[in-house]
């Protein structure tokens, strides 16, 4: 019998995104004048404010608010009429040092031996389903937002377009978990009030989500199967049900809608809800803390062992606990769809001695002490694209920093002939 399985996304407009994204970029201009930086960055954005809370323990200084404004700006909130713009917004930074308690934990004579930043369990997951080793429903509600995002930004269609939106993809599976066919699009955007009906305010509200609808249907919808391949694209009938602002105007949105914090679009980020989170959020956090660097690491090993064939599908768990290095435990879950006549407690062991999941061995194997994170806090922290990139930090304090840096290094498909070799 089939079933549905669905995901959501947020675009990089959402309030909760703009925080990580904040986050993200103070950390990486930390980064980028100190590597072996401690930072542990919350960021909260509601109306008229941004509020900036953590700890940090650094040899370096940075502009917090400059970094902020800049930020805001960036995403799109440059009006006086989103009630949050970067020009005018209040910034308020509340950081502090790292508790040394915290510190002694981590730092250790030897810097393979560093221990974890915190206790913690995380996941990694990958599967077949699509070409980047993702479930489809997550990876079709991120290009949703990428692509309405992109026409936002170019300005030629959908001028009516604010910052502020959400996707939801629901997935039908046949009895063999494969997808059958695409049930339900949900998109919600942002939009200015570009229609004005005096006197008949519910008439110009149906007015702008029909024209809404009918640009979804003829502007974001082609240019998204345009990017798709055709074993997805046949899986669009004219059976779809599509949502489109189902509440109706969406004019109050971003920050002034709601308020956005730090951390709080975790499986947005990770899985969709398909493969597991241990609840620890990404955004903000340097390397030490292996809620990201470990759950970078888990993907990384998911992902190469089902593009070397040893599963169709395979979510592993990694357990930490602080200030220790190595972890207490490693899991590994194939789901029934292992391709190798070993036992999921069998593979797990491999695992642990094919890959060393200490923190520090994990930031040199994924290159994590980089300026690398502010492209992930938004559209997903998995599943992307592994590229090289450029980036300049000035500061108004230091001497401006070019370099030269590698994104989604956990996205590389480079141990696959390693776990052939002990596997198959």
């Amino acid at each position: 019998m089939s079933y549905l399985f669905t995901s959501e996304s947020v675009s990089e407009g959402h309030p909760d995104k703009v925080a990580d994204q904040i986050s993200d970029a103070i950390l990486d201009h930390i980064l980028a004048h100190d590597p072996e930086a401690k930072v542990a960055c919350e960021t909260l954005v509601t109306t008229g404010q941004t509020v900036i809370a953590g700890e940090v323990k650094t040899d370096t200084y940075v502009d917090v608010q400059q970094i902020a404004r800049e930020v805001i700006n960036r995403i799109g909130y440059t009006k006086s009429e989103y009630m949050f713009d970067g020009n005018s917004c209040g910034v308020l930074s509340a950081i502090h040092e790292q508790s040394p308690d915290i510190n002694r934990g981590v730092v250790r004579e030897d810097p393979m031996e560093q221990g974890a930043g915190d206790q913690g369990i995380i996941f990694g997951y990958a599967c077949n389903e699509t070409d980047n080793f993702m479930p489809l429903p997550l990876e079709l509600a991120h290009l949703l937002l990428v692509e309405l995002a992109a026409i936002r930004r170019e300005g030629r269609e959908m001028t009516y377009l604010r910052p502020d939106a959400k996707s939801q993809v629901t997935i039908e599976y046949g009895d063999d978990h494969k997808p059958v066919r695409v049930h339900t699009l949900v998109i919600s955007t942002q939009h200015d009030e570009f229609i004005s009906r005096p006197g008949d305010a519910p008439a110009a509200e149906r007015e702008m989500v029909g024209q809404i609808r009918r640009d979804i249907l003829n502007t974001l919808l082609p240019r998204v199967l345009a990017r798709l391949p055709e074993r997805v694209r046949v899986l669009f009938d004219d059976r779809l049900v599509l949502h489109v602002n189902p509440t109706g105007k969406f004019v109050i949105g971003g920050p002034h809608g709601d308020t956005g914090l730090t951390g709080r679009k975790i499986i947005v980020d990770s899985y969709g809800g398909r493969g597991a989170h241990g609840g620890g959020a990404f955004s903000g956090k340097d390397p030490s803390k292996v809620d990201r660097s470990a759950a970078y690491a888990a993907r990384h090993i998911a992902k190469n062992m089902v593009a070397a064939g040893v599963a169709d599908e395979i979510l592993i768990q990694v357990s930490y606990a602080i200030g220790i290095a190595r972890p207490v435990g490693i899991f590994v879950n194939t789901r029934g769809t292992a391709r190798v006549p070993l036992s999921d407690a069998e593979i797990a062991k491999r695992v642990a001695t094919l890959f060393d999941l200490r923190p520090r061995a994990i930031e040199e194997r994924l290159k994590l002490r980089n300026p690398i994170y502010l492209e992930t806090a938004s559209y997903g922290h998995v599943g992307r694209v592994p590229r090289v990139v450029k980036k300049r930090f000035e500061s108004n304090y230091w001497p401006t920093v070019e370099v030269e840096v590698e994104l989604f290094t956990w996205e590389k498909l480079d141990r696959v002939d390693e776990i052939r070799e002990a596997f198959l």
